[in-house]
């Protein structure tokens, strides 16, 4: 097949990856914990954890997992928001040869049951204030392990008077729980110390990750990544992003180490190259977060699309110091053209918009580093890449034409865990990925994401497609945030319908319906405009359409 984007790869990025020098995630990670052993891998509310220390206790973490009988290819699960504990018991228990399921701690019951049923975990580390959650369904879930920790139980001491703070707010707020025979991960890490590490021998064929997705389309399924997915991942974003330097870099982590965005492209790609990874609790409290944001010479920054937008709009933000920030990364849902002239215009940097599924580990197109400004488009496919259009028929289109994205390459998944029938859906006999994106390529090899298919609003036979909708509106300036579902018609089968948050009180509907005028065709037009307080998001901030189409 023709590939296009090759001929627009920065002059210093490979075509293909060396996957040579590693066997495994953790053989690639041991190698960066001793040549960098003197930095600083990871800070969390004041405290630092460097990758000597990392080294030690993920040692220690990986020798107790093996004394309490876990063995290889035996699943735990780590449920915690971004802290220092999440880092140590995700490379230990990769260490001791175990795969991990990360979990979200915001879990309903409900879903915390089935992700622990369906992964078989015998091992969970929980943080205490979620652990009521998990004590609701004890005794129907297999775990034969579970282990609890508290928010501060890594940080350094005698602990800063934010600090203190901090963890006096996070205990009035941890609701009453009781998890017979759960141990404090603290006791563990000090047992670990006397207890011999057994060798694992682990190659690229083991799985590492049973990464959930969010079950949008049916019942969640955990996406088996292998450590070859993510080592390759790993080759990858390092070779696309060749103007950081090993040692050097101080990336903001916002977006949650168990989604599959920050954990690649923060926290396990950090650790390769050397850099220092400051983990952010509670992005929510976005006055918090921009406070934090200036004790830090940062020099990346990933998010979504909603996330920039709030730090756009939070007092203080624009008079932080952008003077050492190399890359600002974009990717979970579209980035919107009125967000990324504004980052532009706040930081002096471009905000680069990626692409990329829990399927593929997650990174698969990402625009070049040299692109100046936003284009509108998920960039090129990276090293080692293939990425084409197909129609329903599964036959490939040609340039301009709009149909499915499929994506293949070494960080595309084994498949969905136990479920042959849902994984012969999406990967087919040539190992082509369907993502179920509806997409178009330029004659340069650019990928332009249209819509999810699920998405898509038909209007009397005409395709309309929200993501287009909601990046006009957006531009509107006393719009805040925007959402665009189809709702049903009797005349035209579908209209769309819009949810907004104003950024300005003032604003109305007439309004926004002139600015649609101005710049949409009739029946791409809003046929009904409903103002809210707030849009429904997902874990990592991406605007959940689906809880508004069920409203």
């Amino acid at each position: 097949m023709e590939r296009p984007w090759l001929d627009h790869y920065p002059p210093d990025v490979p075509a293909h990856i060396d996957l040579s020098g590693y066997h495994s995630i953790v053989d690639l990670l041991a190698q960066s914990c001793e040549k960098f052993k003197d930095r600083v891998a990871f800070h969390n509310m004041g405290a630092d954890l460097s990758f000597s220390e990392l080294d030690y206790l993920t040692r220690n973490f990986a020798a107790v997992l093996q004394d309490m009988g876990l063995q290889q290819g035996d699943r735990i699960a780590l449920m915690m928001p971004n802290i220092l504990q999440y880092p140590v018991a995700l490379l230990g228990a990769l260490r001791a040869g175990l795969v991990v399921v990360n979990t979200n701690p915001m879990y309903t019951a409900r879903e915390l049951r089935h992700q622990l049923v369906d992964s078989g975990a015998t091992a969970i580390v929980v943080v205490e204030n979620f652990a009521h959650v998990l004590a609701s369904i004890r005794d129907e879930v297999p775990l034969e392990h579970v282990i609890t920790t508290g928010i501060g139980d890594l940080l350094d001491f005698p602990k800063s008077s934010l600090v203190n703070f901090v963890l006096r707010y996070i205990k009035k707020k941890v609701p009453r729980w009781s998890l017979p025979g759960s141990v404090s991960f603290k006791q563990l890490l000090d047992r670990g110390i006397k207890l011999p590490l057994k060798p694992v021998t682990l190659t690229f064929e083991d799985v590492a990750f049973l990464q959930y997705t969010g079950g949008t389309t049916g019942v969640a399924k955990g996406a088996m990544l292998t450590h070859r997915n993510i080592v390759a991942n790993l080759l990858q974003s390092r070779a696309w992003f060749s103007h950081l330097d090993d040692s050097q870099e101080v990336i903001i982590t916002a977006l949650p180490l168990y989604h599959i965005f920050a954990l690649t492209a923060n926290c396990l790609t950090f650790i390769y190259l050397g850099g220092t990874d400051i983990l952010i609790t509670d992005p929510r409290d976005m006055p918090g977060f921009v406070k934090e944001l200036g004790r830090h010479r940062f020099t990346s920054i990933t998010g979504v699309n909603t996330l920039f937008n709030g730090l756009l709009h939070t007092d203080g933000f624009a008079e932080l110091d952008f003077s050492e920030l190399k890359m600002s990364l974009g990717g979970g849902m579209a980035v919107q053209q009125a967000v990324a002239e504004h980052w532009k215009q706040v930081t002096g940097v471009t905000l680069l918009e990626a692409y990329g599924l829990t399927e593929t580990s997650p990174g698969a197109c990402i625009n070049p580093v040299t692109l100046q400004d936003y284009n509108g488009c998920i960039g090129l496919p990276i090293s080692s890449t293939d990425a084409c259009i197909m129609d329903d028929s599964k036959q490939l289109l040609p340039v301009g034409e709009i149909g499915e994205l499929c994506i293949r390459g070494p960080q595309v998944m084994k498949g969905y865990w136990q479920r042959p029938d849902a994984t012969a859906e999406v990967l087919d006999a040539d190992g082509w990925l369907h993502t179920g994106d509806i997409a178009c390529m330029s004659a340069e090899g650019f990928f332009r994401i249209v819509d999810r298919k699920k998405d898509m609003i038909l209007v009397s036979g005409f395709n309309v497609y929200p993501n287009e909708i909601e990046d006009v509106v957006a531009m509107h300036d006393k719009i805040l945030e925007v959402a665009a579902i189809g709702v049903p018609d009797e005349h035209s089968g579908e209209v769309v319908s819009l949810f907004i948050v104003k950024r300005d009180a003032s604003l109305t509907k007439e309004e926004v319906l002139a600015h649609c005028k101005k710049n949409l065709t009739g029946y791409k037009r809003p046929h009904y405009i409903e103002f809210v307080d707030d849009l429904p998001k997902s874990n990592v901030g991406k605007i959940l359409r689906r809880e508004l189409r069920e409203l």
